[in-house]
């Protein structure tokens, strides 16, 4: 089959495909530990012929350096700009590598989350893709080159976005809360065309070797093999990554008085957001606090934000709030766009919202609601091969249980009214949310 043909097919297959099999049944999530401390997670779906990879470690932003934020965004991004040479292995540049997965019809990602980074490939199952872009993707993985004169062109876009950045409302506003609310712990840090230009390529090496290691490697595989080659698979994809050393402890989120900043902007509108740290992922209040957040700020028109902002008041055009666990304390955030000279009694109202659901919680008729509407949608989140990955791969970095997809409408619909009301008062406390107004007039 030709290259062209190749391709066609791939893209053939990505336009329509659903994966029936585990989104209409029960997923078998297989997991297991491989001899060098890899964990692998596998769902085999023989639906359509491809192959869905992720290789995550815990190298995200938590990781940078104090003064060299933006690392672990750019040794991701460096990642296939170069291939050194290894053995008899040649040396790969980073058209070379563009090409390769090119012509095996294969796609490939690499990324940076706060907790944590890695990379994805799609591939054609059959063997004759599949192996060409398996073993390209671990020299990707463990043997990048990090070319001085593409690291040059990485920094200068990334520092060229920093700079456009800071006129911004919005990344301004979400930057200040994320100070605010965790001070100096790293989730508080960001990127800054100063961090970004004090990082060399000595920076990048290191933090390759200190957090791209095969025993904190977590690889999620779903797609048309079989659990023995996934194994090897998994082997290919790991064999020539470093054992690591522990990490450093991080410390603990600590709890911020509450701060209130109006950051003057010449935006058209004011820009409001609140938030405090709340929830780790894996805390068993996430699912009362997630049900419970739908009738405060996360269903849309049924919101009670949305009623009072915007239905009652006409303040704003749309308003959220939402739980975001990370690792560590993730936080609760609430925010909306509205007119400069609105912002006060937008805030107000939000403040009063969230006080009030915080005392009554929500009511029988909301609740019911609320999880009738998570439940029916929960087919939605896995309803691809892709979003079934996603799902996995948290499952496995975050150390949830497996049965986490198959018990997630159960759990969901065992959430009761005082649920929601207790975990909402241990994990949100109104006076300790801080505020940020980027444009508002402040009263």
């Amino acid at each position: 089959m030709s290259i062209a043909m190749l391709r066609r097919l791939f893209f053939a297959l990505l336009s329509g495909f659903v994966a029936a099999g585990p989104a209409a049944a029960a997923l078998n999530i297989q997991s297991w530990k491989l001899d060098n401390g890899a964990r692998v997670l596998f769902v085999e779906n023989h639906t359509i012929p491809v192959l869905d990879i992720s290789v995550e470690f815990d190298a995200g932003e938590r990781r940078d350096p104090q003064d060299r934020s933006g690392l672990a965004a750019l040794t991701s991004a460096m990642l296939a700009r170069g291939v050194r040479a290894v053995g008899t292995e040649p040396v790969l540049s980073e058209a070379a590598i563009s090409n390769r997965f090119a012509d095996a019809a294969a796609q490939f990602d690499a990324s940076a989350e706060l907790d944590r980074a890695g990379v994805s490939l799609r591939t054609l199952s059959h063997p004759d893709q599949r192996d060409v872009s398996v073993a390209l993707l671990a020299r990707v993985l463990a043997q990048p080159s990090f070319p001085e004169e593409l690291l040059a062109r990485e920094k200068a876009r990334m520092i060229a976005g920093l700079k456009e950045e800071l006129t911004q409302p919005e990344p301004i506003a979400s930057k200040a809360l994320w100070a605010a609310m965790y001070g100096g712990h790293p989730y508080a840090r960001h990127p800054t065309p100063e961090s970004v230009a004090h990082i060399v390529r000595d920076d990048l090496v290191k933090f390759h070797r200190d957090h791209f290691v095969a025993n904190r490697a977590v690889v999620t595989m779903i797609g048309a093999v079989s659990r023995e080659q996934a194994d090897a698979i998994a082997h290919e994809l790991t064999r020539r990554l470093p054992q690591g050393a522990a990490l450093p402890a991080l410390p603990s989120v600590a709890v911020q008085p509450a701060q209130e900043d109006w950051i003057s902007h010449p935006a058209s509108q004011a820009h409001v957001a609140l938030g405090v740290p709340a929830v780790e992922r894996g805390d068993p209040d996430y699912f009362p606090l997630m049900v419970g957040n739908y009738t405060l700020g996360g269903g849309g028109f049924v919101s009670r934000l949305m009623q009072e902002i915007r239905e009652k008041r006409g303040l704003s055009y749309s308003v959220y709030s939402y739980f975001n666990p990370l690792a560590q304390r993730g936080p609760f955030e609430a925010g909306l766009q509205t007119k400069k000279d609105q912002a006060a009694e937008a805030l107000d109202v939000v403040r009063s919202t969230i006080a009030t659901f915080l005392q009554t919680g929500p009511t029988p008729q909301e609740l019911q609601a609320a999880k009738d509407n998570l439940i029916g949608g929960f087919a939605l989140r896995i309803d691809n091969n892709r979003k079934i990955l996603a799902n996995v791969a948290m499952i496995g970095f975050y150390g949830l249980p497996l049965d986490y997809l198959d018990t997630w409408t159960e759990k969901v619909a065992q959430v009761s009214v005082e649920d929601v009301r207790r975990a909402f008062k241990r994990h949100l406390n109104p006076a300790g949310l801080s505020t940020v107004v980027v444009g508002g007039i402040r009263p």
